[in-house]
């Protein structure tokens, strides 16, 4: 999929890496672009239609799913990371919430219209999804089970001509990651590097130079095939 002359949902639209997903969709010639928050924006290209969008609140999805009447991308962004030690069962659930079940309801609610255009869907999950940082273990969970979600999906959803990404990101200088000094990429070049990623047809896609130190090693790894032969097991459509 190329993003020019498509129609674009992006989900915590509203800063770092959805923000800069909105002016790169722009700049990669996009006709639509929906900007999702949880809080009304605006923007100055007339191509952006912000829409205020709480993933955990599925009365909210399903009424915006009804005023998007065509979509080709549809890309969660939208997450929370909170500081825990998984003490606290109500920290555990909240991750969930937002970073697992937020983009399977918002799925579910626009696979009418991803079915029409044969689209694709982007997940943003993280590297945490493969090992998890001691200091935020809930978001690596519900990263773990976000990215096992979008495995699931992209065998699922094969048949309906239906594309579905996973994006590994690594430190990113966002508002997650303040505090944290190490290295960390921009926002604007993990947005390029995704959707250079979705043209390239990348199922899981590494947008920075942290996260792709591993694109190698799982691409050829036995668990990356495993993945696939599993996909084989989904019945043709």
């Amino acid at each position: 999929m190329t993003i020019e002359g498509k129609t674009v949902l992006i989900t915590g639209a509203n800063r770092g890496i959805g923000q800069a997903l909105v002016d790169e969709a722009l700049r990669r010639g996009a006709t639509r672009v929906y900007a999702a928050s949880r809080q009304a924006i605006t923007h100055r290209d007339e191509r952006v239609t912000p829409v205020v969008l709480d993933v955990t609140d599925t009365d909210q999805i399903r009424s915006v799913a009804e005023q998007v009447q065509s979509l080709d991308l549809l890309v969660n962004n939208a997450g929370i990371a909170i500081y825990d030690n998984l003490s606290d069962r109500s920290v555990l659930e909240q991750h969930l919430a937002v970073n697992l079940f937020g983009p399977y309801e918002v799925i579910q609610a626009f696979l009418p219209q991803l079915t029409e255009s044969r689209g694709a869907i982007v997940n943003n999950t993280s590297m945490m999804a493969m090992a998890p940082l001691p200091m935020t273990p809930a978001y690596a969970v519900s990263k773990a089970a976000a990215f096992n979600l979008t495995q699931s999906l992209r065998a699922i959803l094969a048949g309906r001509g239906i594309s579905v990404h996973a994006v590994l990101t690594g430190p990113t200088d966002t508002d997650m990651t303040r505090g944290f000094e190490i290295p960390k990429a921009t926002p604007q070049s993990v947005a390029r590097s995704i959707f250079e990623g979705v043209d390239a047809g990348e199922e899981d896609i590494f947008p920075d130079a942290t996260s792709r130190a591993l694109a190698d090693s799982w691409r050829s790894s036995v668990a990356k095939g495993l993945e696939h032969q599993y996909a084989t097991f989904v019945p043709a459509a």
